[in-house]
């Protein structure tokens, strides 16, 4: 059974300074600050990284594997994602990144960007499918996955219904290695190079309910600095040969790379979480009927800008175009494709995770619905934040629940204040 409520995001106590700047990023509305110190509701948390990005005292990091891990296997598979060829300058090649992953401690690497060849084609496959719910929503983005399993339920079957490409590339690659080398499967360990906490997330619990094929996680910038010095030292050209992605896989580490490669249909990529929130709400109003697919992409530039990379997504976005570019124009790597792509084909379906359940009990529920309406009505609506909880709705819900108080408020707080202070100045009048 799936771990219900494993998160790679995490929040140091002792680090948080109680600020409220994550609450107000927060898609989903998992946090809060009480005592002085942010909470994250686990129930809520997507595990976008939103609030790795704007914590300025660093006090919410992302719980991934180390390098230490690799003496745990015999046979150790790097997988890198293909938005760590634009962590490095043009002087650092493709194939220098895969030998220096070699270098730091894997026996093979292989490609996710060749795994994302396998799911275009696949996906290609799919949409032929008249049937298929409209527009189709890319599933390779696991916040993206969660985002709509805890707030737009209704979108689940226009999600389509593909393996991401790091667990395709999981499962190929022990299959490749056992195939050259005769190493027993079990007796090899697969290590994804995440740009993601969300990544994390969905190999140590997996949204479709089944197990990740991934052993490991890696955070991309714990490996970006040995990468580097490891290049720094290779001299020459390098003469290993290597199986490596064409274009097509190595473009989906960037906004509109997934999209453009289908090829057919109208296609729009959306990125960062905030631009997906939006674009999902038109999708529940069904406003994107003459949209067939869309690629979204939580994190801004797409995985290029994820909260466990190191460049810039912007300097990111230029250095992958450039090895784009390179591999188009040398024309040298095939199309990688499988001729059952049945497989690949999701087995079972996300579930929908309620997030403002309020009671087992259907009208007990809807009168707590009643008292949060009541409720917010009677506060002041700004949304300050001043109270720990990130919106004036969020507040009342919270006091329903009994995990805060009116006077939580700074104006509910004023107004009882000023109250007591009437009050005690009619007693004081009365005296006299």
């Amino acid at each position: 059974m799936e771990q219900a409520y494993f998160h790679s995001v995490t929040l140091d106590q002792e680090k948080c300074k109680g600020c409220t700047n994550c609450i107000k990023h927060c898609p989903t509305e998992a946090i809060r600050v009480r005592g002085g110190k942010a909470a994250i509701i686990k129930e809520r948390c997507i595990d976008c990284g939103e609030c790795l990005r704007v914590c300025p005292y660093h006090a919410k990091k992302a719980v991934t594997d180390t390098l230490e891990c690799l003496s745990a296997f015999k046979y150790k598979i790097a997988l890198p994602a293909p938005s760590m060829y634009g962590q490095f300058g043009p002087s650092f090649s493709r194939e220098r990144i895969i030998a220096a992953l070699k270098k730091l401690g894997f026996d093979d690497v292989y490609e996710v960007a060749r795994a994302a060849e396998i799911v275009t084609h696949a996906s290609e496959y799919y949409m032929k499918n008249k049937a298929i719910r409209k527009p189709v929503i890319s599933s390779a983005c696991p916040a993206v996955v969660r985002l709509i399993q805890v707030r737009f339920p209704n979108l689940i079957d226009n999600l389509i219904r593909i393996d991401s490409p790091m667990e395709i590339a999981a499962v190929l690659s022990k299959q490749e290695a056992h195939e050259k080398t005769g190493i027993p499967i079990e007796d090899m360990g697969v290590f994804f190079i995440s740009p993601c906490a969300a990544k994390v997330t969905s190999v140590k619990a997996p949204y479709e309910n089944k197990i990740s094929h991934v052993d490991r996680v890696l955070a991309m910038k714990d490996v970006f600095l040995p990468l580097l010095e490891i290049m720094k030292k290779q001299k020459g050209k390098i003469q290993e040969e290597f199986s490596l992605s064409s274009a097509i896989g190595v473009a989906w580490a960037g906004t509109g790379g997934e999209s453009a490669a289908l090829g057919e249909g109208r296609r729009i990529a959306v990125h960062g979480i905030k631009n997906i929130n939006d674009i999902l709400e038109q999708a529940v109003q069904e406003s994107l009927d003459n949209i067939d697919f869309i690629e979204a992409l939580a994190c801004p530039e797409g995985c290029l800008g994820g909260p466990l990379t190191v460049e810039n997504p912007f300097i990111a976005k230029v250095n992958l175009q450039n090895e784009v570019e390179k591999i188009k124009k040398n024309r040298e790597h095939k199309v990688q494709s499988v001729e059952n792509v049945d497989e690949f084909i999701w087995k079972s379906t996300v579930e929908y995770r309620p997030i403002m359940k309020l009671d087992d009990d259907m009208v007990k529920a809807l009168e707590k619905m009643q008292m949060i309406d009541d409720l917010t009505e009677g506060l002041p609506g700004l949304d300050c934040g001043a109270c720990g909880a990130p919106s004036c709705r969020a507040l009342a819900e919270d006091i329903v629940r009994e995990y805060a108080k009116e006077t939580d408020c700074i104006f509910k707080l004023r107004e009882k204040v000023s109250d007591i202070a009437n009050q005690l100045h009619q007693i004081e009048e009365l005296k006299g």
